[in-house]
């Protein structure tokens, strides 16, 4: 605990069953379709659960409901069941449960962990680091931004991949945001929250998402939730040494191509060659020769990907 208050109340009991010693998930974004950076994320987080004889589940992150790209939470389930991954739980929207998060807010709004902050993004300008201008104004917290409270503590974590990250998050960040003026939930929160109630133990993600982590562990620390296990995976680049993503306009993953991209994410990460098959039976051999400690220990891939 970073604090000497009580946690607050955990929002509603865990959800489905928390006895398996491994629980890891899949969280796409529907921002955009998926591709095949994002396949190699499906691939390791599905294989690392398995090979632990644990329990992987899907999340669809869509709290940011107005980048929700048309069709894309479509192309996401499709993709799940063309290559061969099999939920252990029924997939679940976050867009579904703004209340659970709203209540999470309110609970660090009453041990006064959170504030509401007027500040926009032209008066903050180009500095990074918020100075905590609202901290100390009492605002109302209708139609404003929610910040949480940032101690000067340093957070660390030793990844499976990229070996010990630790930040000060106060002298780096400075107190971060939990929702926005408009009223979206941000990330931040919604991760930490859904991870917990989800039973979360392992993260298996991009390396895109390294620098969100000790943020997330900091709010789980003040919501008294288990640590959790990170493993974060070189990102697949492009020719032009881009990051695979929607942004730089990544094409979307080809249902009738499976079994070939599937094999490919599977060399992308460094595993052993399966058989070109069927993906469920493709991935049942991936589990089989499944080897952690092949996996390329960097951020990126260059050179081979789509």
């Amino acid at each position: 605990m970073l604090f000497n208050n009580p946690p607050p109340t955990p929002p509603l009991h865990k959800e489905g069953d928390n006895r398996m010693a491994y629980v890891g998930r899949f969280a796409p974004s529907p921002t955009g379709p998926l591709h095949f950076g994002s396949l190699i994320t499906a691939v390791a987080s599905y294989c690392e659960a398995k090979a632990h004889q644990g329990t992987w589940l899907v999340r669809i992150e869509d709290t940011d409901i107005p980048r929700i790209y048309p069709g894309s939470e479509s192309h996401i389930l499709h993709c799940i069941e063309a290559f061969g991954f099999q939920p252990d739980a029924e997939i679940i929207f976050q867009k579904d449960r703004l209340d659970l998060y709203e209540d999470v807010i309110q609970q660090l709004h009453q041990l006064k962990l959170v504030y509401a902050c007027q500040c926009t993004r032209k008066m903050l300008g180009s500095n990074h680091i918020y100075a905590g201008t609202c901290r100390d104004l009492a605002l109302p917290f209708e139609q404003q931004a929610i910040r949480v409270k940032v101690e000067d503590v340093e957070i660390c974590f030793d990844d499976a991949l990229q070996g010990r990250h630790c930040s000060q998050l106060a002298h780096e960040l400075g107190d971060f945001v939990l929702k926005r003026r408009d009223g979206i939930i941000n990330y931040q929160l919604a991760v930490v929250v859904d991870d917990y109630l989800q039973g979360i133990t392992h993260v298996v993600r991009g390396a895109d998402l390294l620098d969100n982590t000790e943020r997330q562990i900091y709010l789980g620390q003040l919501l008294d939730y288990p640590r959790l296990s990170y493993m974060h995976l070189p990102l697949a680049m492009n020719n032009q040494g881009q990051k695979l993503s929607k942004q730089n306009m990544a094409q979307a993953l080809d249902l009738n191509q499976a079994p070939a991209l599937l094999a490919q994410a599977i060399r992308a990460l460094n595993q052993p060659v399966v058989e070109l098959d069927h993906p469920k039976r493709m991935l049942q051999q991936a589990i089989a020769q499944w080897d952690v400690s092949l996996i390329p220990h960097r951020t990126t891939l260059h050179g081979i990907y789509l």
